[in-house]
Parts: C-alpha cells; structure tokens; sequence
C-alpha cells in the first residue's frame, strides 16, 4: 500500500511516517499543506491519502474535494487532533478519521480500512464536499500538471468556446468549468457583467463608458477593461455604488 501524508506538523508528519512504515505500508510523499497534497497525490498516485483537517492555506477538507476529482482517487483518512470534525467526516463519507497521537492499532485499522472501501467513498465524499462547502482553489491542468489557482486570486473568469479562461494574479488559466456552475458555487464571490464573463467583486475598480455609448469594468490588477451588457448593468451600477 502507497501513501501520502499531509500535516502541518514536522513531528507529527515524522510520526506517522514512521507507523505507516511500521504496518508494512510505503510512504512516497509527506508534506506541510493542502496544495501540495493535492499536487502529489495527482503526480504520485498513492493509496490511500492521511489528511490533517488544520492546515495552512487550503485544509485537509477542500484538499481531500480536490483529491477526490481525481482521475481513480486513492481513499482518504483524516488524521486529527480535533474531534469536532468528526461528524463533518463522517457525514461526508470519509474512509477512516483517526484522532492524534494516532496509535499504531488504530492506524492499522484506519489503513484495512481504506483498502477494502477504496476510492468509492473518495467519490461519495467529493459530492458530498461539494454541496455543502465552497471550493477554497480552482484546479486546472497546464501541460499535464496540476495547477491550484487560489479564488481570492482570481481577477475574472471568461468563457471562450468549451473553457473558461481563470485570470488571476499571476496569469491565466483554462478550465474545463461551465461558467454558471462557477457563478453557482462562487456567487458571493463574483458578479456577472456580461453573458460570458464573471469578475471579483473585490477587483472592480469602477465603470468607465466609451465613445460609442458602451460600459466597461476596470479590473484592480489588470490592464484590461471588460464589457457589461446592457442587461447587466443596473445591478452592476448598484453594486459599484455600494462598494
């Protein structure tokens, strides 16, 4: 059995190495946060993944809705000093959820465990993530790698053909997202202003009209100026008022 180990905690992550290797388990990652559990459990393909819910950055729950996307997921365990995420774990359908100091016979049984239940309760427990918690990263794949794209990085999203263009503040991505399911999940995060574009409501840096009569957004970290339909722009002028 492969694993990947995800805790914040030096100690804790040499610990638990140490039991997984003790049960005859390999460890072929271990890292400090959620993105990078995310990453390698992508590049590395384990088992099995033992997530810390207390993370830095993205946690262990959004870490495992991510992991759980995947294409043939490995089973998620929760490691945890904090018992009231259990009934959060549980209800989503994790595999196993161990609390700290995790003890060498209850790792053994968290790890029987996620070999016999599998990546199926990964699927169960990504759906289940996914209707009760807002994604904290937008996942895209550049050139074969997984990249996470923090939400409150994110400048605009705009459809072209089959994909949304991510404009963020380091660049651009493509996604393979509707538009409107991104509006759905994001919504209190983004405004519609055009048909094909949604942008950060805490990036809007006013409303510009040109010479032909038509209204733009200025973005806050971009140079580019985006277009709002007439449709959209009385909330628009609304919301830029309230700001």
């Amino acid at each position: 059995m492969r694993v990947l180990i995800a805790d914040d905690e030096p100690l804790a992550r040499e610990r638990l190495a140490a039991l997984v290797t003790d049960t005859g388990a390999e460890v072929v990652a271990s890292v400090d946060n959620g993105e990078q559990a995310v990453q390698q459990a992508d590049r590395l393909r384990p088992d099995v993944c033992l997530l810390d819910i207390r993370m830095p950055g993205m946690d262990g729950l959004d870490a495992a809705r991510l992991i759980g996307s995947l294409e043939d997921p490995p089973a998620i365990v929760f490691c945890t000093a904090y018992d009231e995420y259990a009934l959060k774990a549980f209800d989503a359908h994790a595999v196993d959820y161990v609390l700290k100091p995790v003890r060498r016979e209850r790792l053994d049984q968290a790890l029987a465990r996620a070999g016999r239940l599998g990546a199926g309760k990964v699927d169960k427990l990504a759906g289940t993530l996914g209707t009760h918690r807002q994604r904290s990263h937008i996942c895209a794949r550049v050139r074969g790698n997984l990249v996470l794209v923090p939400v409150q990085d994110v400048l605009y999203l705009q459809a072209e053909d089959k994909y949304v263009v991510v404009h963020h503040t380091k660049g651009q991505v493509l996604v393979e997202d509707a538009l409107k399911g991104l509006e759905d999940e994001f919504g209190d995060h983004f405004v519609r202003i055009h048909r094909n574009c949604l942008v950060a409501r805490d990036r809007m840096a006013g409303l510009v009209r040109g010479n032909d009569g038509r209204v733009f957004v200025k973005v806050d970290g971009s140079a580019d100026v985006l277009e709002v339909s007439r449709r959209n722009l009385p909330g628009l002028r609304k919301l830029v008022r309230s700001l």
